[in-house]
Order: C-alpha cells, then structure tokens, then sequence
C-alpha cells in the first residue's frame, strides 16, 4: 500500500480497521496466515468498490471479511481431509528461563488458543454469531445480513454458540509448582530412574506424539515411563519453554534444526498429559525461538 503520507480516506479507513479485522478473520478460522489472507481479499475487493456509496466503510469492511470467512469455514466442512483436526494447532513458544515480564502475555495466548480450540466444534454460522457478536460487538442486524438469516435467528445461533463455549473445559491454570514438576520429570528421564518417574505421572496419564509417521498415543503411567527412559537424550539436550502458557521443553539437533516439542499439562501435583511434536514438517510449521 502506498506510503501514509499519500493514503487516500479509503485507504486511511482500512489501515485504522486493519487489526480489528485480522483479529475477526483470526478468531473465525483458527490460522493466521489464513486471516492475512482474508484481509488481503477484503482490501481488493474494496479496491472494486464505489467507497463514496458506502455510509460505514467500518461496518461494510467487517460484514465482508464475516463473508470471506464463512466461505472459507464450509468449505473446510466439505472438505473433511482438510479439517483442522489435520492440521497443527498454532503454538505459541517461548523459552523458559523462569519468571519473565511477558509471561503473563503468554498465558493471555494460551487462552485465546484455548478458546479457538472450542471454537472450532461449532458450526460456522454459530462461530459466526459468536465472534462476531460476543468478541467484536457486531449488532445481531448485520450478523443476520450475512447469514441470510433474521436479526432473531442470529441472536438464537449466537446463544447456541455462547452455550457450547460456556460448557467447555476451561484449560488449567499454570501454576509455579507445576515447573517444578516438569523438571524433576526430566531429571528422572535423564536419570533413568523409573520410581521417581512414576511419582510424577498420573497413573491415567496421556502421552499424544505427533510422528512422522502418524499420531501415536500411549495411555498410562508405566508405558510412559518406559517411553521416557528411552527419550533421555532429547531431554537432556532440551531447554525449558512454555508452549501456549503450559510448561514444556525444546529439543534441537546439533546442526540447529528443532527435535522435539513437548508441553506438559500438571494437575495436583501430577502429569496428566504430555503433547510432543516429533514430526519435523509438522516442526517447521511452529515459530520456535532459536537454539541458544
């Protein structure tokens, strides 16, 4: 776009709406790049338009970016293989070096990822109403202006929406000790000491890996304990980190490129579930801070 200096009011318009409209398209579909995407489309198709003829370049900008989002939405829904249950939930990374001033910014992420995971079991009319009422105040008139539906229906699906949200399990809260459990779980690892593993896991404990070969899951405090023996080495070259505001550690091999990603979810003092990435495609996809 041209420089601010020679902005047209149309272009100024956009500009000022830009990051609202990122976070709208971001909140519908789960993936940055596809709201990069959404807005982009949104900006050439308001290249197209008579903007003299629009009373609230606002209000139009948001309907359609509602639009173009929707689009997208039924058209993952007919296109199961392409679901969002195939594809990497976005992470947000950092390294954990212990307490440092964004934290608490990190732990705002993993809430918004959190609600973005429960978004994603509504239907994309409900996702509409909901984001777009209740995250970005958008009157149930407009709402209905793009479901085709009434003022009536939107607020109905916006109320289905907020009641689904609602019920879900709200992830847990990451305390300090929870670290703590977290190292002495690694220590154990690379100590090889099988007890002291034990301790840490919850006997119903959940261990998810994202391979290359697939999803692999193991159920159960004695098997991951095994698994983990054999995963000292990874381990021992890791680093803390907090991945969406939950405790966990990066692994890197030693040309740099990442090996692992584990997070870890603590619940009374124990390890109820571990998540780890292996697969390195599914690597690459993660903004990863770089190996120290």
């Amino acid at each position: 776009m041209s420089d601010s200096s020679t902005q047209t009011p149309v272009t100024e318009v956009f500009e000022s709406q830009r990051d609202r409209l990122r976070a709208v398209a971001h909140r519908m579909l789960g993936s940055h790049a596809d709201a990069e995407d959404v807005v982009q489309e949104a900006w050439l198709r308001l290249s197209r338009q008579d903007a003299a003829a629009v009373d609230n370049l606002a209000g139009w900008l948001t309907t359609v970016v509602g639009r173009i989002s929707l689009d997208v939405l039924r058209s993952r829904r007919a296109r199961p293989v392409a679901s969002y249950q195939d594809r990497l939930p976005e992470l947000v990374v950092r390294l954990d070096d212990g307490p440092v001033p964004e934290e608490d910014a990190v732990l705002a992420d993993s809430v918004g990822l959190a609600l973005l995971v429960v978004l994603e079991s509504l239907r994309p009319g409900e996702r509409l109403a909901f984001v777009l009422h209740d995250l970005f105040a958008v009157p149930f008139d407009e709402i209905g202006t793009i479901l085709g539906k009434s003022p009536a229906a939107a607020k109905m699906l916006a109320s289905r929406a907020r009641r689904k949200v609602r019920a879900a399990e709200r992830p847990p809260v990451v305390e300090p000790g929870h670290r703590e459990v977290v190292h002495a779980f690694l220590a154990a690892a690379r100590d090889g000491d099988f007890e002291a593993l034990l301790r840490l896991l919850d006997p119903e404990v959940r261990l998810t890996v994202d391979a290359p070969a697939g999803e692999i899951v193991v159920l159960g405090a004695t098997k991951v304990a095994a698994g983990a023996q054999s995963a000292a080495g990874a381990a021992a070259r890791g680093r803390p980190a907090l991945v969406n505001g939950s405790p966990g550690v990066i692994s890197w091999h030693a040309d740099g490129s990442p090996l692992s990603l584990l997070a870890f979810t603590v619940t009374h003092g124990r390890i109820t579930r571990i998540t780890a990435v292996t697969d390195p495609a599914k690597l690459a996809l993660v903004d990863l801070p770089d190996p120290a």
